[in-house]
């Protein structure tokens, strides 16, 4: 890992302004080192602030962080439906039958260890018309303590596995719980990847009631919008049917009611045609 492979990346006004910070304080207690508990009490805060930003997962911070789709994807009246934690042998092909059935198109943000578990479910997802994204190799909760070269390794792993997988590179990345840390920002960069939380999420792992989810996604519900779903670990309704399968139909009813278009993010970036692609016979 090399300083050159992120001479480009560019930090936010607040990283920028919190290296100057530890500058600052570095040199005002070499200078006058009775300064040193103001120093310190300002470290203190910047790293706290630094911390609420890495761990509010839809803060842009400390990196760019998609939160709607880009404005020309507004105007088309586009709308993304994010899938998580997936692929599930039980749940992922029901999921597919009712997006199919609705003309629908989601993203599929999937732990690539089980992509490599159930590679046929993860290609039909692309086949469908669906994309599959990084969303880490191992889903740990301990990656927002991850350092910049364990970011490199986790992503780096996942995305070469979801390539070898699908045939296609991801390009968006979506850390477990939308958790991180400050240091994640430049490996995106190095690695082509954007960060992309949501709009709203439907809490579809904890909420069992299917028009609870239902109302948390549908308020507000406009162009440009990026809702988030689980397609494994989803809660059940008391009747145990996984509570995506029981907010899909109604939601994209809605959507469509509301004459909005579902894609993928890839599609909402303008950017098909670039995405790195490999031999069928390469992959695993």
């Amino acid at each position: 890992m090399t300083v050159s492979a992120y001479q480009n990346w560019q930090p936010t006004p607040l990283m920028k302004a919190s290296g100057l910070l530890m500058i600052g304080a570095l040199l005002t207690v070499a200078i006058q080192p009775g300064f040193w508990p103001w120093a310190l009490a300002a470290v203190v805060f910047d790293l706290l602030v630094l911390t609420f930003a890495g761990l509010w997962p839809r803060c842009a911070w400390v990196g760019s962080n998609w939160t709607s789709l880009p404005p020309a994807a507004v105007a088309r009246g586009e709308i993304a439906i994010t899938i998580d934690d997936g692929p599930d042998p039980d749940i992922t092909p029901a999921v597919l039958e009712v997006l199919d059935r609705y003309g629908a198109k989601a993203t599929f943000f999937c732990i690539a260890a089980k992509a490599q578990r159930y590679p046929e479910l993860c290609r039909d997802i692309v086949k469908r018309g669906h994309a599959v994204e990084n969303h880490s190799m191992h889903h740990q909760y301990h990656m927002p303590f991850l350092l910049l070269g364990g970011w490199l390794a986790e992503l780096n792993l996942a995305q070469d596995a979801l390539t070898r997988v699908t045939g296609v590179r991801p390009r968006f990345f979506r850390p477990p719980v939308g958790l991180r840390n400050p240091l994640l920002d430049p490996v995106l960069h190095r690695l082509n990847l954007q960060l992309a939380s949501w709009t709203r999420r439907g809490f579809d792992t904890v909420e069992r009631d299917p028009q609870v989810v239902l109302a948390k996604l549908l308020n507000g519900l406009k162009a440009g919008d990026i809702l988030l779903l689980h397609d494994s670990n989803s809660a059940r309704t008391t009747e145990n049917i996984p509570v995506i399968l029981a907010v899909l139909p109604p939601l994209l009813e809605a959507i469509a009611a509301a004459n909005l278009q579902t894609v993928t993010l890839s599609k909402a970036l303008g950017q098909t045609g670039q995405i790195e692609t490999i031999p069928y016979n390469e992959r695993i």
